[in-house]
């Protein structure tokens, strides 16, 4: 894969699992198991579980945690683990519902090259290998963009410098299964030509597994199909229902929830009446049956119609409206409506020492320590009129809230002197909240006064084709829709998000539920994504254009404090109980820059005012004469100690230290020696402070010199 070499191998360990195979890239190692049940499960879908577990073990480390061992995932896992999810699901058959679990164990890091891509290929050979039906194998590489060279399989360091981080999935063909990518706002034909060349070199590894697969793969198993319902009672459904959801479909009068409820009400209605001609009939199968005929009439309508089931043509936008500055006491919000998709936005804006910290493991294989912006996604089960619990993160929140942010990162500058906060709560829901969560997230930094270097905006494509299933090569027709509703993404072929500024591409990430699609259909979807980006930003510039320039009274302030080194005791206080009394009491935070310079944070102007008002009686209490270098001084002993005694020059003077080596013109271990006690004088000689310490340079011995 480019310059780099990814080995696979099986037959060695983990004997047991169904599939097995060791995928390594220098010297990190991931081992994949895969394990399917025999028993099939209800509710007609694949129940397919990947787990990606970061080890600390793999990389020389133990966990910083109380327990020292590794608990819940991260987020960093459960990301890379979606990844995975995306590149393996859409090739399991239609009918395969046996639960299988993916579960990719690190056996070793080398802090150079990134586990999740030796993953997805390490997963894909399990896999293959398996008896598990499967219709891989794909190949994933990571592209990376230095110096306008596109790389393959960046490492952690050249992935720093790179313009570009694109993991593509692809299987044989040049279908495309997967692709997520961030970019910093890279123009739209170097992206199509990144695209163009991971899809190329995936070829690579397809090709090396289908060639392990013919040595060492088992032979697929069947499997048990579920029952099926017989052609009369399909028939039955299919004449109690069709020309009824047409008629649905084709009111564009509908949103989406008397939508919801006209097919609802229809499917109880024809689910009662199949009943009475057929009473011993299993429920859940007429509803399969339902559903399938719903998602057939749904697609055949916009090929028929050439209209979409709200009235668009295939590119038009829903209605978009936004307001900023909702709330006087938040720093920065924004609400965006794009149809019935509704988030409200906030930033908050806070001290550096409120950094989002990463674990070890994470800082290892990313390289990032730290995180001064980041996006929190929440999708409460009100947005879609329905009930449920309200606690941790699922899995879809946090790939929504990373992809969001992903989109958003390169537009917020790096050396912002706050740490920022954006969160994107869902009101409404219907399609596509992730990349609403870009355009208001967008306007809500704009908002809060952060300096963005330019606005951003998402949008979300979908794809409806017409085509045997098992050879999407060859498709025979297909719409591509802009800006999908709920239903759009539901019943259609792809969920493609991109996200960008009008210059360039910053976020991207497509989901497709056929087994690949052809790079033809991947950039006309970009194009069709960039021309629906640039209107949408269009519209968001009629509500702000550029950051708030005049401040709002509760932003935070930050300021630069330069304190002398003698003086900086004074500042902290013993154990640093002045720095935690001006915290407490104005809510000013003071942090080290250099040896010599502070950074003080403060929640408003008012704070920093008092903070600062606080800090100069601190630093000016004492009046302090001007001592003269070389002047000769009488010096009081306020302490004795092992290595000298401790005295003052002047009243309320902070002691400082006359060295042994200073006491006397003889050699001395202790003050002890000379008979020097506390309150006796003696005239010391004053040779200016320590320029790297700040401490008093203090001599007696050199005025008994003088004297002789």
């Amino acid at each position: 894969m480019g310059s780099r070499k990814l080995a696979l191998s099986t037959g060695k360990l983990a004997k047991l699992a169904d599939g097995c195979a060791v995928g390594t890239i220098g010297d990190t190692s991931v081992m994949v198991t895969a394990v399917s049940k025999s028993k099939p499960t209800s509710g007609g879908f694949t129940p397919l579980i990947v787990d990606y577990r970061q080890k600390s073990a793999a990389a020389g480390r133990i966990p910083t945690n109380f327990l020292r061992r590794e608990l819940g995932p991260s987020e960093r896992e459960i990301l890379t683990s979606r990844l995975i999810d995306r590149s393996l699901r859409p090739l399991f058959p239609e009918n395969f519902c046996y639960e299988t679990q993916i579960v990719c164990n690190m056996l070793a890091v080398d802090s150079i090259n990134n586990p999740d891509i030796v993953s997805i290929n390490a997963a894909s050979a399990a896999l293959s290998l398996s008896d598990i039906p499967w219709n891989g194998p794909v190949g994933a590489v990571r592209v990376g963009c230095i110096d306008n060279e596109y790389i393959i399989n960046p490492t952690r360091r050249e992935l720093e410098c790179s313009l570009l981080n694109l993991v593509v999935s692809a299987t044989k063909q040049n279908l495309v299964v997967m692709i997520e990518a961030n970019a910093d706002n890279m123009l739209q034909p170097e992206f199509l030509k990144a695209i163009k060349t991971g899809v190329k070199e995936a070829q690579f590894v397809v090709n090396g597994i289908e060639k392990l697969q013919k040595s060492s793969g088992k032979t697929k198993r069947t499997f048990e199909k579920q029952q099926e319902l017989s052609e009369e009672v399909k028939v039955a459904i299919e004449s109690l229902s069709q020309m009824r959801l047409k008629d649905i479909f084709k009111n564009h009068s509908l949103d989406k929830l008397s939508r919801d409820n006209e097919i609802n009400y229809l499917r109880n209605d024809v689910a009662d009446k199949i009943r009475l001609d057929f009473p011993t009939l299993d429920y859940n199968l007429v509803v399969d049956c339902f559903g399938k005929i719903t998602r057939r009439v749904f697609r055949d309508s916009i090929f028929e119609d050439e209209r979409r089931c709200d009235g668009r043509d295939f590119d038009d936008l829903r209605n978009i409206s936004c307001e900023v500055d909702l709330y006087k006491p938040l720093h920065g919000s924004a609400v965006f409506q794009r149809g019935q998709t509704q988030v409200f936005c906030t930033v908050t804006l806070d001290s550096h020492e409120s950094a989002l910290k990463l674990d070890p493991l994470s800082i290892l294989t990313s390289g990032l320590k730290e995180k001064n912006f980041f996006l929190h996604y929440e999708f409460p089960p009100f947005a879609t009129k329905e009930t449920g619990k309200i606690g941790p993160l699922g899995r879809r929140e946090m790939g929504h809230g990373a992809l969001a942010e992903k989109g958003l990162y390169p537009t917020v500058p790096h050396d912002f002197p706050f740490t920022i906060r954006l969160t994107s709560e869902v009101l409404e829901s219907n399609g596509s909240s992730s990349m609403a969560s870009v355009c208001g997230g967008s306007l809500a930094l704009m908002d809060a006064g952060v300096p963005v270097t330019a606005p951003a905006a998402g949008v979300a494509i979908g794809l409806v084709t017409r085509c045997n299933e098992n050879d999407t090569k060859h498709i025979d027709d297909y719409k591509l829709l802009t800006d999908i509703l709920g239903i759009e993404d539901y019943m259609g072929d792809m969920d493609f998000k991109l996200a960008g500024t009008k210059k360039g591409i910053t976020a991207l990430q497509a989901d497709i539920k056929l087994p690949g699609l052809p790079l033809k259909i991947i950039m006309e979807a970009v194009v069709k994504a960039t021309e629906a980006k640039s209107k949408i930003l269009d519209i968001m510039q009629h509500c702000m254009s550029k950051p708030r320039i005049v401040k709002k009274e509760n932003w935070p302030v930050v300021d630069k404090l330069e304190v002398e080194p003698h003086k900086r005791s004074r500042l902290f206080g013993i154990g640093g109980i002045n720095l935690k009394k001006i915290l407490y009491k104005t809510g000013a935070h003071i942090s080290p820059i250099d040896d010599s310079s502070f950074s003080i944070f403060a929640p408003n102007q008012q704070a920093m005012d008092e903070a600062q008002e606080t800090i100069t009686q601190l630093l000016n209490t004492e009046r302090i004469p001007e001592l003269e270098f070389g002047g000769i001084y009488t010096a009081t002993v306020v302490e004795v100690r092992d290595i000298g005694v401790m005295v003052t020059l002047y009243p309320d003077m902070p002691p400082a230290l006359l060295h042994n080596s200073q006491l006397d013109q003889k050699k001395i271990m202790h003050p002890s020696a000379l008979g020097v006690e506390v309150g006796q004088q003696m005239q010391v000689k004053y040779f200016g402070r320590d320029p790297v310490s700040g401490l008093m340079r203090l001599s007696r011995k050199v005025l008994q010199a003088s004297a002789r």
